[in-house]
């Protein structure tokens, strides 16, 4: 039997991909991060099918939670919040379950920054503005960042900066991205984007701390920062300017004298 590592999406059952779907329906063991997914995302697993929320659990115990389920014979759905290619901490699981021997394969899901971004009602990819989105995550009690993927060098690329994991270290962030981008660069911080408890608040780097504060918000929040948030005096995409072409949209042909 093989486990499936599947992508939940957000948090909105209706973001569910149909291969996941369906993957849920026939799976009899359902593994999935409590924390960050909702059990209503699992609404339509079989009638009796074992689930186990994992968020008490250690890597061993969902490994042998794995094992005895591949030893009973049954398909094994692990459920990942977001996208599992993204802060899943799947590449541990794998590596175990290929020792043991047992088969996995991945399902993609919607990814929390893509949600957010959504929430927002944002491009964060604008012309002239920024053409690049750099994901990325602070060190407060996971792991540490390898050498050379700081703050204030992704800062300096004048890419969207999307901080995952790091609600609790913004005073940080803030600190670390002022000097670099000035105190008035556009700060959204989405909480549980597409949850029904979904909240927004827009701020600046010199202001967006005291929103958070009040608002209490201390888990499951992306942060966004980059000029893209606010930006509406931006040139117009070259794709569909009347003077690009290309193989679907060729250049009319010059019409000659008679």
């Amino acid at each position: 039997m093989t486990v499936h590592f599947i992508g939940a999406g957000p948090g909105a059952p209706d973001l569910l991909t149909l291969r996941a779907l369906d993957l849920i329906r026939r799976c009899h063991l359902l593994l999935y991060a409590g924390s960050l997914v909702p059990r209503e995302v699992l609404a339509e697993a079989p009638a009796g099918a074992r689930i186990v929320d994992t968020a008490p659990m250690t890597l061993d115990d969902i490994i042998e939670e794995m094992r005895r389920g591949h030893e009973a014979g049954w398909e094994i759905a692990r459920v990942h919040s977001g996208d599992p290619s993204i802060y899943g901490a799947i590449a541990e699981q794998i590596r175990r379950l290929d020792a043991l021997g047992i088969p996995w394969d991945i399902t993609p899901g919607v990814p929390s920054f893509a949600a957010a971004a959504a929430a927002l009602g944002l491009e964060l990819t604008l012309p002239g503005i920024a053409q690049s989105v750099v994901l990325t995550r602070t060190a407060v009690r996971s792991s540490t960042m390898p050498p050379g993927e700081t703050l204030e060098a992704f800062a300096r690329t004048g890419a969207t900066l999307v901080i995952h994991l790091s609600i609790n270290n913004l005073v940080h962030i803030l600190r670390t991205l002022e000097p670099v981008l000035g105190p008035d660069m556009p700060v959204a911080v989405v909480h549980r984007a597409s949850w029904p408890d979904q909240r927004i608040l827009r701020g600046t780097i010199a202001d967006i701390r005291d929103k958070v504060k009040r608002a209490g918000i201390t888990r499951t929040a992306l942060i966004l920062v980059g000029r893209a948030l606010a930006a509406a005096d931006f040139p117009e995409s070259r794709l569909y300017a009347p003077d690009h072409h290309h193989r679907l949209r060729p250049r009319a042909k010059a019409r000659t004298k008679a």
